[in-house]
């Protein structure tokens, strides 16, 4: 929950966001999903693919995803006017398509701040091959 001193704080607001981006997947909200995503969203998955809004939201539809554990940190956050890069680091357990899967990964992600929110319009993940 943000308080006073973060409203006039963008990196915060920004930190805010990406926590409520990853309590979303947690709980499969797609609803706050949805008003955290820009609508010309594109993600870079794993693969190297780019899909929109509209293909990660409907992966979450799928029914087939199942979140056990998920958290970040390590937050690098660079403002630039209403543009926001955050660099960080996420951590998630679970079952996707009925496989089950445990991923560290470093990751980038950019906001931008319109209608008085920041707003999701990419991101990009690389998986961490050697935690120590």
């Amino acid at each position: 929950m943000q308080t006073d001193q973060d409203i006039s704080d963008p990196a915060a607001q920004v930190i805010e966001a990406e926590r409520q981006w990853l309590d979303a997947h947690l709980k499969l909200d797609l609803v706050l999903l949805d008003r955290l995503m820009a609508d010309e969203y594109l993600q870079v998955n794993d693969r190297g693919e780019l899909l929109n809004k509209q293909q990660v939201v409907a992966s979450f539809k799928s029914g087939n995803r199942y979140w056990q554990e998920a958290r970040s940190g390590d937050y690098k956050v660079r403002v630039y006017g209403e543009v926001a890069v955050v660099y960080g680091c996420w951590r998630a357990k679970g079952v996707n398509a009925g496989l089950s899967f445990d991923y560290a990964a470093r990751y980038v992600s950019v906001w931008v701040y319109r209608d008085g929110r920041w707003q999701m319009v990419s991101d990009q993940s690389t998986t961490i091959t050697n935690e120590e």
